[in-house]
């Protein structure tokens, strides 16, 4: 005879059961193995397995429909104290008040967000151990030979939670107060204006070799560690241009030590509307914000992960969200998980096409 042992992914197969042969195995669907075959010598010893098997399978789609019973582990790839961690810390909040339960801010720095990311790539998928990713996950991807996990392979994408743009900053000496402006003076000086980024392979540095694609200036890369000295940098004018954080720039645009020239999102910030996007000064399909979204591993259950993006959805739509994210220079956003893997493909797309095209690599 033959039975369903239910829909939970790790008891994805069928019971089967054979009186005249007295073994049973666990079939499992196309390319999962999910056990032996096992051989009673008796009904009695038979009986026994089938049942413990059907029992195992079944108390997992209970406890998955049950969820959560238990605190959830945040992992915030980034050290305390910074704009991910509170972003973090927001979205814990709000999504424990929603499933009743506590959800805990745990931060793995190092690598760049990797170290952080590959933890729960590996950890078990039961929905105990989440990821606060951001724009990184797809941009490390993209610049790594050998990245310890895959993008798509590895993670369940649950939903949106944060989006800001960069602002792009030059000194007050470039002859330039829009960024068409900026283009014709690099065009008239190849390879004389320098930008600053965090470092080779991250959001500043693919944020400007996009614009520099797009534009078809060439602008040398000074990589520092991390965007604050680059910062200063520019202020003290060793080089010419970075693009950065909101939260970072505007104090310096205010006290006109730089100007401010373009935002790289597609519309004008709320925390800035009187500068322009890039996108509307030329180059229509520049687009470089940078995102946080919640992630689980792979293989977690459906039931979760659909209460997981509901309840991290609703909880994101609260007004007292949305003005502790502007005071980080961004904007609280929602999404389906399916509209979220969507931008994960783009973006993976997107990079991959701007790190072939700038040589960039970091093993």
């Amino acid at each position: 005879m033959m039975g369903d042992v239910g829909r939970n992914p790790y008891c994805a197969g069928r019971l089967v059961l054979s009186p005249t042969s007295r073994e049973f195995s666990l079939a499992a669907p196309a390319g999962r193995v999910m056990g032996s075959r096992l051989r009673g010598s008796d009904n009695c010893g038979f009986l026994v397995l089938a049942f413990i098997a059907t029992a195992l399978c079944l108390s997992l789609s209970v406890g998955a429909q049950s969820y959560p019973t238990k605190p959830i582990r945040l992992v915030v790839p980034y050290s305390p104290a910074g704009v991910a961690d509170f972003i973090g810390r927001v979205t814990a909040e709000k999504l424990g008040q929603r499933l009743g339960q506590n959800v805990v801010v745990f931060n793995r720095e190092g690598g760049g967000s990797v170290v952080g990311t590959e933890l729960v790539a590996k950890s078990t998928p039961d929905g105990y151990t989440l990821l606060l990713a951001s724009t990184a996950l797809t941009m490390n991807a993209a610049v790594s030979r050998k990245p310890p996990y895959d993008v798509q392979r590895d993670f369940a994408p649950i939903g949106l939670v944060f989006e800001g743009p960069g602002v792009m900053v030059v000194h007050p000496s470039v002859p330039a107060n829009n960024v068409q402006e900026l283009i014709t003076h690099a065009r008239a000086n190849p390879g004389k204006l320098r930008y600053g980024s965090s470092g080779v392979g991250g959001v500043i540095n693919l944020a400007t070799e996009l614009f520099k694609a797009q534009a078809k200036v060439d602008i040398l890369h000074v990589p520092y560690k991390g965007v604050a000295p680059a910062v200063v940098d520019l202020i003290g004018g060793q080089i010419e241009l970075v693009i950065a954080g909101i939260s970072i720039a505007m104090p310096q645009v205010k006290s006109g030590k730089l100007k401010a020239l373009g935002i790289t999102s597609r519309t004008r910030s709320p925390v800035l509307p009187e500068v322009r996007p890039i996108a509307e000064q030329g180059l229509p399909d520049y687009e470089s914000s940078t995102w946080y979204g919640v992630f689980a591993p792979a293989a977690t259950p459906k039931i979760v992960l659909a209460k997981l993006s509901s309840e991290l959805a609703r909880g994101g739509a609260a007004a007292d969200v949305r003005e502790r994210f502007a005071s980080q220079g961004g904007e609280a956003r929602t999404s389906t998980s399916e509209e979220f893997a969507a931008l994960i493909k783009a973006d993976l797309q997107r990079w991959q096409t701007v790190v072939k095209a700038a040589a960039i690599r970091v093993d």
